[in-house]
């Protein structure tokens, strides 16, 4: 009996130094497979409701959720910019403009200005069926810079980095 609890007494810190042994490779391993596949998010305007976002790379959203995406430059933002927006169009749907109020499939998307907030002058954006691999991205703020502006158009799958989950 006595024997038993000295060799138990002697296995207690292996058993220790294996328990962290597998822990710090577990840390490690999600260290490393997290943000590969999530992400933080920031909406630094008020375009949207909410601020902060986990975008779950990859995963490809679907209409009415929200969707972060790298914006291809141009405008006040530099190319590569992180934006979330709604996805409001997907391809076969049908975009029209009518006195500057844009429409998907006939449900009003916002009203396009003719001049930003800075004086520069807008441009509205494409009309039409979007075609395969091209969507239609709204937020509900009247300075949101989105689909209703040829400076956004129409975002393609190779800018969209994945859907976004509100978070607050």
């Amino acid at each position: 009996m006595f024997t038993t609890a000295i060799a138990r007494a002697r296995l207690a810190p292996r058993r220790c130094y294996a328990q962290r042994a597998t822990a710090l490779l577990a840390f490690a391993t999600f260290a490393v497979w997290l943000p590969r596949h999530y992400t933080l998010g920031v909406n630094v305007t008020a375009s949207l409701p909410v601020r902060f976002f986990v975008i779950h790379r990859g995963e490809r959203p679907q209409r009415g959720q929200y969707v972060a995406l790298r914006w291809t430059g141009g405008g006040p933002y530099p190319a590569g910019a992180l934006f979330i927006k709604i996805l409001a169009g997907v391809p076969g749907d049908v975009v029209r403009c009518q006195a500057h109020r844009f429409f998907v499939n006939d449900t009003l998307m916002g009203v396009a200005k003719t001049v930003a907030r800075s004086g520069a002058p807008l441009v509205p954006g494409p009309t039409g069926i979007l075609p395969n691999g091209h969507y239609y991205v709204n937020a509900p703020h009247p300075d949101s810079l989105d689909s209703r502006y040829a400076l956004t158009g129409w975002p393609t799958d190779a800018q969209i980095v994945g859907r976004a989950y509100a978070l607050f």
